[in-house]
């Protein structure tokens, strides 16, 4: 009889990626918050530093959680469904203990990102609202005292079709986040596991994670720009999307990568803290399961 013990390896609950961004969204907002007010200017007369002192200036350094809630709401939809269905993919297509070749994770990254961009672009449209609230004269204002009261007002005021304003754009965008943070990060670490020369730690998860949420930044840059014009614009500005796009082109092609540095600086510390919690979840909390040869 051998006492060979069967190789396990271990994994993660399919809710773990919608709790471990929930967790990076607390680390991050502010970035965001920034990121989104440098996107909403026509002009680009203020720089990122600017605009920060701006914001604590006029409503304090709890300004810059302006729209928590509503980051919370939607991490918990959108990235809660990208990340369970892209992980119980993963598990169904290598039970029998085969890798994933890339392109498989590329394709089922595209789809749990496109299905995440759907659910959470109320969540995504209120979110915007929210932090970019406290820019418009008080007259002008929402108002929004939390998320839920949020999606609430513009079901009750716009519509239930208003809530998912932009879908077809925060769908888009999220392909490209999801293929540039999960696929890209699990075929990265894959490769430098191979090497022999790294553990399944943290220093690890933070190397993968640091150039997936490089390449994500890259990949989206122009789309989230696009996203959250037309996410923010007043009923009618826009009537499509590529009326969205001929206004930003207005001002030259950098328009189209307006705030990309805090961009990198919110979508890279997020994609490293989403991880990092996401694989110390995982390690803690999640269960072994025995390798097929």
């Amino acid at each position: 009889m051998s006492d060979t013990q069967p190789e396990t390896k271990r994994v993660g609950r399919w809710f773990f990626g919608g709790f471990a961004s929930a967790g990076a969204a607390c680390c991050t907002h502010p970035l965001d918050l920034l990121k989104v007010h440098l996107q909403t200017q026509q002009k680009s007369d203020m720089g990122f530093v600017k605009m920060g002192v701006k914001v604590v200036k006029n409503d304090g350094i709890l300004g810059l959680y302006n729209g928590l809630s509503a980051s919370l709401v939607r991490q918990l939809t959108y990235s809660l469904t990208r990340f369970a269905i892209y992980e119980t993919a993963k598990k169904k297509l290598t039970e029998d203990g085969r890798q994933m070749p890339f392109y498989e994770k590329v394709l089922v990254a595209a789809v749990a990102g496109s299905t995440g961009g759907v659910v959470g672009t109320p969540g995504d449209m209120v979110n915007v609202r929210m932090q970019n609230d406290m820019k418009l004269p008080p007259e002008q204002r929402r108002g929004y005292k939390h998320a839920l009261d949020g999606l609430w007002r513009v079901y009750s005021e716009e519509g239930g079709r208003r809530l998912f304003s932009g879908a077809t754009m925060a769908s888009s965008r999220a392909v490209f986040v999801t293929v540039g943070q999960l696929s890209f990060y699990d075929q990265i670490k894959q490769m430098v596991m191979s090497t022999g020369k790294f553990e399944d730690n943290m220093r690890t998860h933070f190397l993968c994670s640091f150039i997936a949420g490089t390449i994500a930044t890259l990949l989206t840059q122009p789309l989230d720009v696009m996203k959250t014009r037309f996410m923010n614009a007043a009923p009618g500005q826009y009537k499509n999307i590529l009326a969205c796009f001929k206004d930003i082109a207005a001002v030259g092609p950098l328009g189209f990568f307006k705030g990309f540095v805090p961009a990198w600086v919110r979508l890279g510390p997020h994609t490293i803290f989403t991880f990092i919690f996401f694989e110390q979840l995982r390690l803690r909390f999640g269960y072994d399961e025995v390798i097929k040869k």
